[in-house]
């Protein structure tokens, strides 16, 4: 068992191979449960917990009075940590369910072509906006008290894809820490993402990937911008802070290391990218992701 897996608890859930999903609707006023990772797909809706903070891989961030995150991810630990959370009347929805309630090819046909791309992209977590929450708000505050497990689950298959419409969902976790590869139908991109993978603690210039896919560099910047929404050093650049997060968890090297290891070219511009993209410095997020972890 690896160093990460030893610290990470792993979750029997109550579900069984007959069952369809699981469901837990309480009132709460703390959050207690650890850092922790399971095979099932998982809904999680939280209510009136302002300042509450949600861990997903490498994703930390304080939410306010509502969150709803989709977690699809069989090794992508999360947890929910009261931290500067003082309201003691939290309301938490908690659906899990397998992938295999999809069955077969159902999942394939076209019908579900925006749910089979939702649950994709929630291989790192994704977090939904306040105008999708109130959207599936009524069908998420009624699920645990419909008595016909039939409609129960049309109505959870309901949930699903009206989630699966929002065209402004946030993935959280990135590709590295989720253990996952970014698909993509597009071979130039594939090529691109391999190369950056292959080469990221390396100086990597935009003309030497316009020469791996035959394209001019500008015509290059335009089409990664509109395959993938991000700009070329945008993403080199994810790569490297993904690798970086997880060598801050996974090693006891030096911040200079991993901030080198990584193809960054000095550690002031690291610290600075760093603090940007997650909210805290490097040293600050390897002690508090560390004290999440449970030693079991």
């Amino acid at each position: 068992m690896s160093e990460r897996n030893s610290h990470i608890l792993h979750e029997i859930t109550p579900l069984s191979d007959k069952d369809c999903f699981y469901i837990a609707d309480r009132i709460k006023s703390e959050f207690t449960y650890p850092l922790h990772a399971h095979s099932e797909f998982e809904i999680n809706y939280i209510e009136n917990a302002e300042g509450v903070r949600r861990i997903v891989g490498d994703s930390v961030e304080v939410i306010g009075n509502y969150d709803l995150t989709l977690i699809a991810g069989e090794e992508l630990e999360h947890v929910w940590e009261q931290h500067n959370c003082t309201s003691k009347n939290i309301r938490e929805i908690t659906i899990q369910f397998s992938k295999d309630l999809f069955f077969g090819n159902f999942i394939h046909k076209n019908q579900f072509s925006s749910i089979r791309e939702m649950l994709n992209n929630a291989q790192k977590g994704v977090s939904f906006p306040m105008e999708t929450i109130m959207r599936v708000y009524p069908m998420l505050d009624t699920l645990s008290g419909e008595h016909s497990g039939f409609y129960a689950v049309i109505k959870l298959l309901t949930i699903l894809y009206e989630l699966s419409l929002c065209d402004n969902y946030r993935t959280l976790a990135s590709s590295s820490f989720a253990h996952i590869e970014d698909n993509s139908d597009s071979r130039r991109v594939r090529k691109i993402y391999d190369y950056i993978n292959d080469h990221y603690r390396e100086e990597i210039r935009l003309e030497d990937l316009s020469h791996i896919v035959g394209m001019t560099q500008a015509a290059l910047s335009r089409f990664f911008k509109l395959r993938t929404g991000k700009t070329v050093s945008d993403h080199i650049i994810d790569i490297r802070l993904g690798n970086a997060t997880r060598l801050l968890v996974d090693t006891t090297n030096s911040i200079g290391e991993i901030c080198y290891d990584c193809g960054f070219n000095n550690l002031s511009n690291f610290n600075r990218i760093f603090k940007k993209r997650k909210g805290c410095s490097p040293k600050e997020f390897r002690e508090n992701y560390r004290k999440t972890k449970l030693i079991i």
